[in-house]
């Protein structure tokens, strides 16, 4: 990993917004992907209280597919502990809960390659739908799906009287267990919910029917959860507070994500065995959390034991750790 090339950029970056900047990366490599996660919270306080100016602005350059919600929201809280002045930089992807983290930014950077998505989860619990292609695994129930079928019932087939409807819903939920569709209800209120607490953090309730319109866009209007939401449709449409950056800081910002895709092997799909040492033991490095004064890698680290008595039989994988580990820190 060249950390000296990106913490260079990190720099130049910082120093043309006048901003402390933290890089977050999410990667998504094939067989160790990573996704926000509760543990990433400890490890920003870190780089949070060891920026040395903390009256400057703060942006966050973010690479995400999504993941906890719940955990979007308190990174959000713990940034505006330390600013009023909150910037998301988008190099990419920043999906679903990283959507929800721009949403708490008074200012979203994208570049022309910058996208964001609704915020309507798939939702899998021991009460969804068996898969027919694998009896063991449950089928994802979208948000959307549900909403969309509702829609279809009322607003195209016009089924209004209430002994129609019910024959539509006993048809639902024969294919549907009640307490799934009951959990789809629960993910479908907390995330607006969510979506509306980040948003008010920073834009107030004198906004408040900004922010509601806001809101129902993201989680009802898209009607597909892969929907990528370009950065002239965040402003314009959705009229979310998206800048574009000039040509100088689209070029560094752009560059210091390639660095990070190059780095952490992003395009390329990871093999235990491929990578493994004669041990069999293997360490990859799939998220990382960086600023000028530390990096914190994700790492996996595992043992591949090699089917030597069979070779038709596939090795076995054991991972031995994962989680973030501190790789530099400069001193104070």
């Amino acid at each position: 990993m060249d950390i000296n090339k990106r913490n260079k950029l990190i720099e130049e970056i910082s120093r043309k917004r006048n901003s402390n900047l933290i890089c977050y990366i999410a990667g998504d490599r094939q067989n160790v992907s990573t996704r926000i996660a509760p543990d990433i919270i400890p490890v920003f306080y870190k780089h949070l209280e060891d920026f040395k100016d903390k009256n400057k602005r703060i942006d966050l350059l973010l690479f995400t597919k999504g993941g906890d919600v719940l955990t979007a929201m308190r990174l959000v809280e713990l940034i505006h502990e330390y600013t009023n002045n909150f910037s998301v930089l988008i190099p990419h992807k920043a999906y679903s809960a990283g959507t929800l983290i721009s949403l708490g930014a008074s200012e979203i950077v994208m570049t022309k390659m910058a996208e964001l998505s609704p915020v309507d989860p798939n939702v899998t619990n021991v009460f969804n739908p068996k898969d027919p292609n694998n009896p063991s695994a449950k089928i994802p129930i979208s948000v959307e799906d549900v909403y969309s079928f509702i829609s279809l019932v009322k607003d195209i087939m016009k089924i209004e009287d209430d002994q129609s409807l019910a024959k539509v819903y006993s048809h639902l939920l024969e294919s549907v267990h009640p307490l799934a569709l009951g959990s789809i209800y629960r993910t479908y209120s907390l995330i607006r919910k969510v979506s509306k607490k980040i948003l008010l953090s920073h834009m107030g309730y004198d906004k408040e029917n900004k922010v509601n319109n806001i809101v129902d866009f993201l989680t009802e209007k898209l009607f597909s959860h892969n929907y990528m939401i370009s950065r002239r449709e965040a402003k314009n449409d959705i009229k979310l507070p998206v800048e574009y950056p000039d040509e100088e800081l689209e070029y560094d910002i752009w560059n210091l994500y390639k660095e990070y895709e190059k780095d952490l092997l992003l395009e390329k799909p990871f093999s235990p065995e491929e990578n493994s040492n004669t041990n069999g033991r293997f360490q990859v490095s799939s998220g990382i959390i960086e600023s000028q004064q530390r990096t914190d890698l994700y790492l996996f680290e595992g043992l591949v034991q090699r089917n030597t008595s069979s070779p038709n039989k596939p090795n076995n994988i054991n991972i031995i750790f994962k989680g973030w580990k501190n790789v530099r820190k400069e001193s104070s």
